[in-house]
């Protein structure tokens, strides 16, 4: 956990000095306005801020009794620390993993409200388009930060590439864990960053979705394999976080559900090309052993 843990503090560093951000509320008890409806204070950024946005804007969220307030924030731990300390209500922006690792070094925890969205990592090529094409000895260029790399073996390893020792951290997985390599792939972790621009100097790359479509690439149409969703990928799926103890809030819990409506399904496949794979499970499907 630990290098997920530098990858945390290392994004929130990087964040914090994209932007202002709006201050919380002092008091995020809610409230309903003049028509009736519940005020839910959220914390969000970026394509998650942009989708809550448009659900603010729904009958849907109307008809729920709801009056959504999303407030933009720039920096990650900031938006968790908020909603601990209920100044927020609830936010939208981490999967599952992030806040296992938050909670593992804050003293005020915060809990998964709902599951919303699988953003895939996939596997890229230019030089092959079905996996039983890759050659033996053949080059795959993996992120070289921290959980990014133990998911893109996880990844290999879902796609019969290779395979991992039994008890295979799915934090602090390195190549050094592959246990057979049949084809003889050459695994090479590099800078993501990077990525998409050698994608043509080895055989296939494996990228999460946001560099993807920076490199215009789809991952439901461009990859040539992509993480299913399933108990495998489960530490990757993206939540909405509330302070421990609101979990159940019957107003909150209906702020999870907006998400998996028919209009919010269209807008993302309009505006995100159906990359963010909507995951309608119960918090169970994350918290169970496999």
């Amino acid at each position: 956990m630990k290098k997920l843990l530098g990858l945390v503090l290392g994004l929130s560093v990087g964040l914090s000095g994209c932007g202002k951000q709006e201050a919380p509320a002092n008091d995020a008890a809610q409230t309903k306005d003049a028509n009736g409806l519940q005020t839910v204070t959220m914390a969000s950024t970026g394509s998650d801020a942009e989708v809550w946005r448009y659900i603010a804007t729904l009958p849907e969220t109307k008809a729920a009794g709801i009056k959504l307030e999303v407030k933009n924030f720039t920096d990650y731990v900031s938006m968790n620390t908020a909603v601990a300390n209920k100044e927020i209500d609830v936010n939208a922006f981490q999967s599952y993993a992030y806040l296992v690792a938050f909670n593992e070094s804050n003293k005020d925890k915060i809990a998964p409200l709902s599951t919303t969205y699988l953003e895939p990592m996939g596997i890229y090529s230019s030089k092959v388009k079905k996996l039983d094409e890759f050659k033996t000895g053949a080059t795959i260029a993996i992120p070289n930060d921290g959980a990014n790399e133990s998911r893109a073996l996880l990844l290999l390893q879902s796609a019969g590439l290779l395979k991992l020792k039994p008890n295979f951290d799915n934090v602090k997985g390195t190549p050094a864990d592959v246990v057979e390599n049949n084809k003889k792939i050459v695994i090479k972790p590099i800078q993501m960053a990077t990525a998409v621009r050698v994608k043509d100097e080895v055989d296939a790359i494996v990228l999460g979705n946001t560099l993807a479509m920076e490199g215009g690439l789809n991952v439901l149409k461009d990859s040539i394999y992509y993480e299913p969703i399933d108990q495998s990928t489960k530490m990757n799926v993206n939540i909405l976080a509330v302070a421990e103890g609101r979990q159940n809030d019957p107003v909150l819990k209906k702020v999870g559900a907006l998400y998996h409506t028919e209009a919010v399904n269209k807008f993302v496949q309009e505006k995100f090309g159906g990359t963010k794979v909507d995951v309608n499970k119960p918090i169970s499907y994350l918290t169970e052993a496999k």
